[in-house]
């Protein structure tokens, strides 16, 4: 037996209302379905010669078709108490005719279709059969009392059980019939497998990227300091014996190459790993990053119970808040930065609701930021995919800049 059959309720009188809540309005729900099915698919055909339009017209009733499956699902997830899924839709990109063929083409999009064709002759018989076991139960009504007042209920003590039974059966059916066309559990988990096939490949390129900005970086910087030092400290070495005198500010400045080779080492571990990250937490690393930006940052944390997160989704929402504040200071001209951390729930593509950590980073200056290959947001993308995060940013011109990430706490 399925997990689907072994998790459905049992017949019972909370249960029984339930059951009269689902089947009784079920029927004008599937004559209204079945009409804008049914009509939009044929004026979508016979208008196909207009293509634009007949294509309109089919990507409405998708949609529309979308919408009852959704009402549908959440009728049955009432009725059962559970939530019905897994349900996957291929996402929609590109401009308004991609996107109304992406809607075309998904196949989910047509099995609600197909649910709302499907669904009006399996209700006629449903809803007779469940309009004729409360007309019965209705019109016995009277005899019941007096059996009971009579002899203690005689041959109708079965009745209700019965009428549990039989509502219990025909909700099942109904039920089924959403869980067969209404969920693609299959589909769903093979989308999550391409994710998270790309998801580690833009983790793999994001760390590939990393390492040679470090390379270039201790290339250029503290590598160049010390063929510098080692130059200066041969030269001071030469001078020693005879001009003693000479070798002192040779000595003084590799001393000054070494504290700004130091300084500079300290800034790269901080790109890669900061310490104080790893020591103190999300909390007191973005209070450090705030203080070291040359905007006035202000910084608002609320992580809530538990103050430590995982080290994947610290180190994510630490490197948004940080790159965020880098761009900021180089290319905003802003007088003022906000930074928002805050961990809370929302809900996903099937209702449930899912531990989050909402960061946000915003500043008052000329705005026009995007993420794109050159730009110093596109790598926070590949970082946030590691972590399922997602990455949004709002910067219209003159407008300022708000960079807000979405990380879940649990995968």
């Amino acid at each position: 037996m399925s997990p689907r059959e072994t998790d459905r309720p049992v017949a019972g009188w909370r249960q029984l209302i339930r059951d009269l809540c689902y089947l009784l309005p079920g029927m004008p729900l599937a004559i209204v379905s079945f009409v804008v099915m049914i009509a939009g698919l044929a004026l979508g055909i016979g208008l196909f010669l207009l293509a634009f339009l007949g294509l309109v017209i089919l990507a409405l009733t998708l949609l529309a078709a979308r919408r009852f499956a959704m009402a549908e699902r959440a009728r049955v997830g009432v009725l059962e108490g559970r939530a019905v899924g897994p349900v996957y839709y291929r996402p929609t990109t590109g401009r308004a005719l991609a996107r109304l063929l992406g809607h075309l083409r998904d196949p989910q999009s047509w099995r609600d279709w197909l649910h709302g064709v499907v669904i009006l002759p399996v209700r006629v018989l449903t809803w007779s059969l469940t309009m004729a076991c409360v007309g019965i139960c209705v019109g016995l009504t009277p005899l019941i009392l007096i059996s009971w007042l009579v002899s203690g209920g005689g041959g109708f003590r079965g009745l209700p059980r019965g009428l549990a039974l039989m509502l219990r059966g025909l909700a099942t059916v109904e039920a089924s019939v959403a869980w067969a066309l209404l969920t693609n559990e299959g589909a769903a988990w093979r989308a999550r497998a391409e994710e998270l096939g790309r998801s580690r490949q833009a983790v793999v390129q994001a760390e590939a990227d990393t390492l040679r900005r470090v390379e270039r970086d201790i290339h250029d910087g503290p590598q160049q300091r010390l063929v510098r030092l080692t130059m200066d400290l041969q030269s001071a070495q030469r001078r020693l014996n005879d001009d003693p005198q000479a070798a002192g500010p040779l000595v003084d400045g590799a001393l000054k190459q070494t504290q700004e080779a130091l300084a500079e080492l300290r800034a790269l571990s901080r790109g890669i790993a900061p310490p104080i990250l790893t020591d103190r937490g999300l909390r007191a690393a973005l209070a450090a990053a705030a203080a070291r930006n040359p905007i006035p940052t202000t910084v608002d944390v609320h992580l809530g119970g538990d103050e430590r997160l995982p080290a994947s989704v610290e180190n994510a929402a630490y490197f948004v808040v940080t790159e965020s504040l880098a761009n900021a200071a180089k290319h905003s001209d802003a007088t003022r930065c906000d930074v928002s951390v805050i961990a809370g729930t929302t809900g996903d593509a099937e209702g449930r609701a899912v531990s989050v950590l909402h960061v946000q980073v915003s500043d008052d200056g000329r705005g026009g930021a995007h993420i794109g290959k050159g730009h110093g947001l596109a790598g926070l993308t590949d970082r946030l995919a590691g972590v399922d995060g997602i990455l949004d940013v709002h910067s219209p011109p003159a407008g300022g800049t708000t960079v807000t990430a979405t990380i879940p706490l649990s995968r």
